[in-house]
């Protein structure tokens, strides 16, 4: 298990390029199995997650080859679909919460998959129910081995139909667009998620010959067609690591510039940050974070203190609410931070408290933050890295600290994050891998 050593209290400076959208990429990388043409996909993260599902499409028999640092075109023409049967397999996909949408491009082309409960971050429960329902309501269906925790799923012939989500699942939305594009007849989908990567997705499968109607919005349309093409895809900035590193800025005073940020994509991310103080300079596509002594939290107009949740998209993504809870624990002003869709994501806020920060955990869903005006630095610790975005979240709170903490099982921090490392030293941190 590897660890950072963190020397904190400096400032930064400097340019970083963010890399490409992990979320993204489980997608579109999975939808390389919708067509037996070359498919390019570039701006790819080199990441845990990623690295594993490209290993998984090779085993399926896809001819995969790297053509530079960041891409990677996919030939999925003799995939062994018998792979499905094997315990390698099933090993590998039960550590891989992206894996589950194989489900929909397996059923489209090749008529079943099979998959075990998928792994991931232990953030609370992360239903299955819209996949499932979604597909079934395709016209696929499911048996479930309760011995080895295996879903075997059939499906030769899927055919259109009304789908109405009873949540917008980013995954679900995607599952069930792709399961639907090589479907017979229209498959209207309402209540979609419409995050921009699956606008993403969705402009991608058009350019390999998809007909879809409605992107962009929650009621999407598609009109199912005989097979699909190859294409050229180049994946979105990662819009979580933007707001990582914008945090990043404000907390240890620093002066950063994120380039090629695709401002128009980021949605209300900026002006949240801006609610907490956080003053933010768009230059062309470009993001500058000046050097900021003290932010000051914004109240709502009737004094009452604000409070920060995550919603659906356009709503405020729940990946970043790890980060802007550790930015307000140096604030000047309060903030109730409420996760609303899992129950576990909060509880890593014991070691911020350990670190000298005034958090009230008021149940599994809400905190409440009491800024400390940068009066009181957090204090170096020693801590562990539950997941992935809280793993972030502590890394920044221990740049901020005066002094050496050290973080451990960084390798769920490695599983969305590129070279967090080598790209933090660039800037000026003191920071080191130590691999035990």
């Amino acid at each position: 298990m590897g660890s950072f050593e963190i020397s904190g209290g400096k400032s930064l400076k400097g340019e970083i390029i963010p890399q490409g959208a992990k979320n993204e990429a489980l997608q579109v990388i999975c939808a390389t199995l919708l067509t037996d043409q070359e498919v390019v996909i570039s701006n790819i993260p080199i990441i845990r997650d990623v690295m594993k599902l490209i290993e998984l499409l090779s085993d399926f028999g896809v001819e995969v080859k790297k053509t530079d640092d960041n891409t990677y075109s996919f030939r999925a023409a003799n995939v062994r679909t018998e792979l499905l049967e094997e315990n390698s397999f099933r090993k590998k996909v039960s550590q891989l919460r992206g894996s589950v949408m194989l489900l929909g491009p397996l059923l489209a082309r090749f008529g079943k998959a099979s998959i075990p409960k998928p792994g991931g971050d232990k953030i609370g429960r992360r239903r299955l129910d819209t996949h499932f329902l979604g597909l079934e309501k395709l016209g696929a269906r499911f048996t479930y081995d309760s011995k080895h925790n295996i879903y075997d799923i059939e499906g030769r012939d899927l055919k259109g139909c009304y789908i109405l989500l009873e949540e917008a699942s980013v995954t679900g939305t995607a599952n069930i667009i792709m399961a639907s594009v090589l479907a017979d007849g229209v498959t209207t989908i309402y209540n979609a998620a419409c995050e921009p990567y699956i606008q993403q997705l969705c402009r991608m499968l058009q350019s390999m010959g998809a007909n879809i109607t409605g992107t962009g919005s929650n009621l999407l349309r598609i009109e199912g067609v005989r097979s699909l093409r190859g294409c050229s895809h180049r994946l979105l900035p990662d819009m979580i690591e933007i707001g990582s590193f914008i945090a990043l800025a404000a907390m240890t005073r620093s002066e950063i510039l994120i380039r090629d940020v695709e401002y128009d994509h980021l949605g209300i991310i900026p002006d949240v940050f801006r609610k907490l103080g956080v003053q933010l300079e768009k230059q062309g596509q470009d993001l500058f974070i000046p050097h900021m002594d003290k932010y000051q939290v914004d109240t709502y107009i009737d004094g009452s203190i604000l409070t920060i949740s995550d919603a659906p998209w356009p709503g405020f993504s729940p990946d970043l609410l790890s980060v802007i809870l550790v930015l307000a624990t140096q604030a000047r002003g309060s903030v109730l931070v409420h996760q609303k869709m899992f129950e576990s994501r909060l509880f890593f806020v014991d070691k911020l408290i350990d670190m000298g920060a005034q958090i009230i955990l008021c149940d599994p869903h809400r905190a409440t933050v009491i800024g400390l005006n940068r009066q009181y630095p957090l204090k170096p610790l020693e801590m562990t890295s539950p997941d992935i975005r809280a793993g972030v979240a502590l890394l920044i709170a221990a740049l901020s600290a005066e002094g050496k903490s050290i973080i451990h099982n960084i390798e769920q921090i490695d599983r969305g994050y590129q070279a967090i490392d080598v790209r933090l030293r660039q800037l000026g941190a003191d920071i080191s891998r130590r691999e035990s």
